[in-house]
């Protein structure tokens, strides 16, 4: 939607930390250069919730100089858009009344020369991410779709913001984004006082509250003016240029993205700090702004950015100064806003740990010797300090697990079985072979499951409200064929058709919707038997990791000893249910029948909450139950109670050895799931043994 102008945001230069006696916060400055310089390419805010994130983005569009007389569009993009409102389609009321195909516009073409707002743009269906980071990296946006095919311009600045607890952007996207910057809620008392003091201030007067900073308002527009009309004549020498390769080859960064975007960012920080050269310091600014969230190589690893490195490289002496006259090796052939050669019309960049202590080690160097990380709260997504190990790296040495003193350990279990409490390490994770619910649902758009989905390939055609609430693009072809078959009685003799709302066809589209996967991971002491827990825990990671590309849901509940527990609530954050599964323990009794009623309450609830979002439950246990009376028929009648609900489920029997029970498989049995040895989740061994079979 359009954000009318009469709406009175909270001023940009009254939030805390734009302000600051040393110049704006790295929220507040990524936002300003990319309105200074529109093709860095967007600015991705990632922090957890309250941290003034969409207040300061709706605030940026009145500090920006006038367009056309008139305030800057700001456009906010819904999280439940369409592509057909993103990019814009046939005009329905002219196709059926007058025949005319004509365009409507989208809004893409509604933010030209504006600012496009995407909030939770990590729950945004990736197709449509990707739609807009080409849309803002080219310029302009094409539409090909309903018998248009037509280009349209679609200048403006891609602003946005995420909560990381929720999920995260897939790598491809992330990486596409021009700056990224981390925000957290201000720890010091006296800040905290001050946030709220100016909130209530201006809930209580807004238009006083504003005119109190119009004068700060004024002088920022002026700054990002003149700093727009100098970004063009800024030079980016020869030496400049070159200590920003330096830069990129020291962080290992992928690809020349990262460059382009460090070199228009330092241009911009240059024109903002009124300088004609750029400097050593807005390399530095840059830097810290485009590099970060490159770093990150896989899923589970965080963004980061080490300071020592990137002190070392730039050096304490400044670059050289721009020689004077005409040099046939000029240091400045192409300086200016370009940044250098333009390959696909934009960069991005998503860095999310903006700042690390001085010392700190590579947190993504897999192969040093390192304590393994602290277990962070429950519902937080695992965010390593600098320095940290990367806990999902199989790769690194590390001591094997000792078992603690019986005088100072823990332990669990009751009578004479005792166990002492390990935590053992994931090995290296594989691809697994795919687990999808039965039947065809109608759930959010994915890559797991067969649904009834807003894209994929079209099946068929149905009026609006057979469809569940669930929109789609007109089928034209069948909404005339449905109308056809009644223009005799309503009168028609000639000329246009006579429609009626009940004529109305949309598409029916196949394909792949994400699910709710909910782990129920055996951890008692017979899974910590001959590395049983490493094969587990490399299993689920495994799992989880294809959960992650896949855009499921994910929540994890482990039992041990007499009880179950919930340990992840239902969260789109992967990397949370990652951490926990590294910090499991293992041992005592096995108490299977709680855990799967722990798990069959879980999954009511979320059907009552989400009743669109089908589960998957993955039960990963050997099928023993050794906790309270009657274990073992206990644990099955909670497996009928399971199956008796429709739940779709797998037991991944992680049973080993010559001699076996056959207690998962009885166990899947009665939960009327699929059975999978833990050596068959892996795909490639899939395919081994169908090719030995066939």
């Amino acid at each position: 939607m359009t954000v009318p102008a009469s709406i009175q945001h909270f001023p940009f230069s009254a939030v805390v930390g734009a302000d600051g006696p040393d110049g704006p916060d790295p929220m507040a400055l990524a936002l300003i250069l990319t309105t200074i310089a529109p093709d860095v390419g967007g600015v991705l805010v990632r922090g957890e919730k309250g941290t003034a994130k969409s207040t300061i983005v709706r605030a940026l569009a009145a500090v920006l100089p006038p367009v056309d007389g008139g305030p800057v569009p700001l456009v906010e993009l819904p999280i439940g858009a369409t592509e057909d409102r993103v990019t814009g389609s046939i005009n329905l009321q002219s196709a059926l009344s007058e025949g005319r195909a004509e365009y409507e516009p989208g809004l893409l073409a509604k933010a030209h020369r504006g600012i496009l707002y995407v909030d939770e743009v990590n729950l945004l269906h990736d197709h449509l991410v990707d739609l807009l980071l080409d849309a803002a990296a080219m310029g302009r946006a094409t539409v090909e779709r309903d018998g248009v095919s037509m280009t349209h311009d679609a200048r403006f600045v891609l602003v946005g913001t995420m909560n990381p607890e929720e999920g995260e952007l897939r790598p491809q996207l992330l990486d596409r984004f021009g700056l990224t910057v981390e925000v957290a809620a201000p720890r010091d008392p006296a800040l905290r006082a001050e946030v709220v003091r100016r909130r209530m201030a201006y809930d209580a007067d807004p238009d006083g509250f504003a005119a109190r900073y119009a004068d700060a308002e004024d002088a920022l527009r002026q700054r990002i003016s003149s700093a727009q009309k100098l970004v063009g004549s800024v030079r980016l020498t020869d030496a400049a240029l070159f200590k920003i390769a330096e830069v990129c080859a020291a962080f290992d960064v992928d690809g020349l993205r990262a460059d382009i975007v460090t070199a228009r960012a330092a241009l911009a920080h240059a024109a903002w700090s009124d300088r004609s050269q750029v400097t050593l310091d807005d390399i530095r600014v840059a830097a810290r702004l485009a590099l970060p969230h490159r770093r990150r190589r896989k899923p589970f690893d965080a963004p980061g950015l080490d300071e020592d490195l990137l002190d070392q490289v730039l050096g304490e002496d400044e670059l050289p100064p721009e020689p004077d006259g005409p040099d046939d090796g000029g240091p400045d052939d192409g300086g200016g806003s370009d940044g250098g050669p333009d390959d696909d019309g934009g960069s991005d960049d998503a860095g999310t740990s903006y700042e690390s202590e001085a010392g700190d080690h590579d947190p993504y160097d897999a192969t040093r010797d390192a304590e393994p990380p602290q277990l962070p709260d429950a519902g937080t997504s695992y965010e390593p300090e600098a320095g940290d190990h990367d806990p999902y790296d199989a790769t690194r040495d590390a001591e094997p697990p000792q078992l603690p003193d019986p005088g100072t350990s823990s332990e669990t279990g009751s009578g004479d079985h005792r166990s002492y409490d390990v935590a053992a390490s994931a090995g290296a994770t594989y691809r697994t072979r795919l687990l999808t619910v039965q039947g065809v649902g109608m759930g959010t758009a994915g890559r797991r499951s067969r649904a009834r989905t807003s894209s994929g390939r079209r099946v068929g055609a149905a009026a609006p409200d057979r469809l569940g609430g669930q929109g789609g693009s007109i089928h034209l072809t069948e909404t005339i064929r449905a109308a056809a078959r009644h223009q005799q009685a309503r009168g028609r003799t000639g000329g246009r058709l006579l429609l009626q709302a009940a004529d109305l066809r949309v598409a029916v589209r196949e394909g792949r919707e994400s699910n709710l996967v909910l782990f129920c991971v055996d951890a008692s002491g017979s899974m910590a038997a001959r590395r049983r827990m490493e094969q587990v825990k490399t299993a689920v990671l495994s799992l989880l990791l294809d959960a992650y590309q896949r855009r499921d849901k994910v929540g994890l509940i482990t039992f041990r000893g007499a009880h179950a527990q919930l340990a992840l609530p239902p969260t789109h954050s992967v990397d949370a249910a990652a951490q926990r599964l590294e910090e499991l323990p293992s041992g005592g009794r096995t108490p299977l029948a709680e855990g799967l009623l722990e798990a069959a309450h879980l999954l009511a609830v979320e059907r009552t909450r989400d009743p669109q979002r089908r589960p998957l439950l993955v039960v990963v246990t050997d099928g023993r139950a050794t906790s309270g009376p009657d274990a073992v028929a206990r644990s099955r009648l909670a497996a009928a109670l399971l199956a008796e609900t429709g739940v779709s489920s797998v037991v991944v029997d992680c049973e080993s050895g010559p001699m076996r029970m056959g207690l998962a498989a009885t166990l899947a049995e009665h939960l009327g799931a699929d059975h999978v040895p833990i050596a068959e989740v892996s795909a490639e061994v899939l395919v081994d043994v169908t090719r030995r079979a066939a």
